[in-house]
């Protein structure tokens, strides 16, 4: 094993931002009065909340329509 895997955990990550992400992350650090690295942490978390809910609410449906579709589809009608 070439890198112990407690380096994956602690070590640092580089962000490698242009122009216009650098403006919005320096704009939202000034309108949240966080610092740089924790508007990127929340941001991370809230996109993969969003995707987990959004997974959620896809499977749900499909399962749902699978169940009740054909009462959806004479509910619809009438």
């Amino acid at each position: 094993m070439l890198v112990p895997d407690w380096y994956h955990w602690v070590m640092a990550l580089t962000v490698r931002t242009d122009e216009q992400m650098e403006h919005a992350l320096d704009a939202l650090v000034e309108a949240e009065g966080i610092s740089r690295q924790e508007v990127i942490r929340r941001s991370i978390l809230d996109r993969y909340e969003r995707t987990v809910h959004a997974r959620r609410v896809a499977e749900r449906t499909s399962r749902l329509s699978a169940r009740w579709g054909d009462v959806l589809d004479r509910l619809g009608r009438s």
